[in-house]
């Protein structure tokens, strides 16, 4: 293997050998599961145009070995040090648990960083991602691939025309994700050895134990398992959409439903996550409440390549019955592929990504701030402002 490097702060191409010849990053990719090979490694191939792939990381060798085979990339390796010091422009990290250690070494070699979520565990890992990779002049990204949906865009274009709103209500009705990738042609599942797994485990339960202080076990499930696995989703979008929250009014949170009320100025969010597992039918819906409309944007899967989320508008008047509803979608790209495509322009260009290092470091703090309110039963002002 050879050592490279790294970038140029905010553009392609001064690690050994600049970027591939004809232009392309040069990526690496840090876990190999269930996402990677449903999405960023379908679209990574989709996007050779400005994606060269050359290294891909599992700590099961099978799985690093057999991706490598099947999408024809040079290197498989198991430790993501490796992947690291190959000549490479970018790195994307997919793995479980915290994505603190890799980024930030990414970061400190001059390579661009694409995180999946979680971003990492703790506003103290998040401020060191942030650190190191404005210090080395390296684009920071968080993978949340809502952001660039288009019906996301639609739906903010919409809500930002209302007169008003008076709530916004998220609601999740979490399912089983087996039924949703059955019919992907997914590798053979490979178990990476027992002491690696568990020191990894550990690792992630002492990371989160310092992220929220002492805790039930429900509070550290739901902080791992549900706020910052999956609710992050949903927090990130709001804050898309309507900025920063003012207070923390409530969270309740339980094994099988999380409900968390925010404020934004005079608008009301109430966000509920529900675990339903004895059904196989996903739904994600944001609406928007407005005295004469309203509006709601639905999503499928994640798991699902280009099923579109769906606008639909509801008007009327006062004066009759007469009322209308108004159902849209706005483009069937891929929040996954759009956001690489992202990654790839600010790279270019210098910019700083819609999902940047610190915006996904104010939803660690968010979802940090939720146990708090959770645990002392009291509102948290200005919940994010822990995190930048």
């Amino acid at each position: 293997m050879t050592a490279g490097s790294g970038s140029a702060p905010g553009g392609r191409g001064s690690a050994p050998g600049g970027s591939a010849p004809d232009g392309r990053l040069r990526v690496g990719l840090v876990g190999a599961g269930i996402i990677a090979q449903v999405m960023h490694l379908h679209y990574l191939a989709e996007l050779s145009d400005l994606y060269d792939v050359r290294a891909v990381c599992d700590i099961a060798t099978d799985n690093a070995r057999a991706c490598a085979q099947r999408y024809g990339i040079p290197v498989a390796c198991t430790d993501w040090r490796d992947l690291i010091a190959e000549p490479i422009d970018a790195v994307l990290v997919a793995t479980s648990g915290s994505h603190a250690p890799v980024a930030i070494a990414a970061a400190e070699a001059g390579r661009h960083v694409l995180v999946e979520k979680p971003m990492c565990f703790s506003t103290g890992e998040g401020r060191a991602m942030v650190a190191a990779a404005e210090q080395s002049g390296v684009v920071l990204m968080v993978g949340y691939p809502k952001r660039y949906d288009p019906g996301y865009a639609r739906f903010r274009q919409e809500a930002g025309e209302l007169t008003d709103p008076r709530l916004v209500r998220v609601t999740t009705l979490e399912a089983p994700f087996q039924p949703y990738v059955a019919h992907y042609p997914l590798l053979p599942p490979a178990r990476p050895p027992a002491e690696i797994a568990a020191r990894l485990r550990a690792e992630s339960l002492a990371a989160a134990e310092a992220a929220i202080g002492p805790a039930s076990e429900l509070e550290l499930r739901v902080y791992t398992g549900v706020l910052l696995d999956t609710l992050v989703h949903e927090l990130n979008t709001v804050r898309g959409l309507l900025g920063e929250p003012d207070l923390l009014e409530y969270a309740d949170l339980s094994e099988h439903a999380v409900t968390v009320l925010l404020r934004f100025g005079a608008v009301r969010v109430a966000i509920h996550w529900i675990d339903l597992p004895g059904i196989a039918r996903y739904e994600m819906e944001f609406a928007v409440y407005a005295p004469d409309r309203r509006v709601t944007l639905t999503f499928p899967s994640p798991y699902l390549r280009n099923e579109p989320s769906a606008v639909i508008v509801e008007g009327g008047g006062t004066e009759t019955a007469r009322s209308w509803r108004r159902e849209e979608i706005a483009g069937y790209q891929s929040g996954f592929r759009a956001e690489l495509e992202a990654f790839a322009a600010c790279i270019t260009s210098g910019a700083e990504p819609v999902t940047s290092g610190r915006d996904g470091l104010a939803d660690i703090a968010l979802c940090q701030a939720i146990i708090s309110c959770h645990r002392d039963r009291r509102p948290v002002p200005s919940p994010t402002a822990a995190g930048p």
